[in-house]
């Protein structure tokens, strides 16, 4: 008659499955068929991400330079160390150069007008200093149907006076 001990042993080595090495060696070979892909995909989906967030930088960069024309006057230099300086992405640019104009503010925009008319409302014109950022972002790894590297463009406008 066979111990309970062993009956116990019986029981959980058919319940871990222990006694089928063709399972074990089955789920190895499916590991090694799916693992580089999981890992493609996570790098893809990394480098992705890393893209969208070198755009919101780029975005990011534009307002900061925009945000100094605010608070310490319109100077393309200062303007354009705050769009360098804006980040940790070393790459942007503040390109096309920063410029100061006179406008009037409308439903779609703002329209250049000189600085001594009148806007079509009689308000005199505003001036306006719009900043541009530029950043150019590299993939990780090459892939066939997108370009290996993203140019990335923003623009802010603000009224300085």
């Amino acid at each position: 008659m066979p111990s309970l001990r062993n009956i116990v042993r019986a029981r959980l080595r058919d319940f871990c499955g222990a006694h089928d090495e063709a399972i074990a060696g089955t789920a190895s070979i499916e590991l090694a068929i799916i693992a580089p892909v999981l890992v493609l995909a996570l790098i893809c989906t990394f480098d992705l991400g890393l893209g969208i967030y070198r755009s919101m930088q780029v975005e990011q960069a534009a307002q900061a330079g925009a945000e100094y024309a605010i608070a310490r006057g319109y100077s393309v230099d200062g303007v354009t160390k705050s769009v360098a300086n804006a980040t940790s992405f070393a790459g942007i640019t503040a390109d096309p150069a920063p410029f100061q104009f006179c406008g009037c503010a409308t439903a779609s925009g703002v329209s250049a007008i000189s600085c001594s008319q009148s806007c079509p409302d009689g308000t005199g014109a505003g001036t306006y200093v719009t900043v541009s950022a530029q950043g150019t972002y590299n993939t990780f790894i090459p892939y066939p149907m997108f370009p290996n590297a993203y140019t990335f463009a923003a623009q802010s406008t603000v009224r300085t006076q």
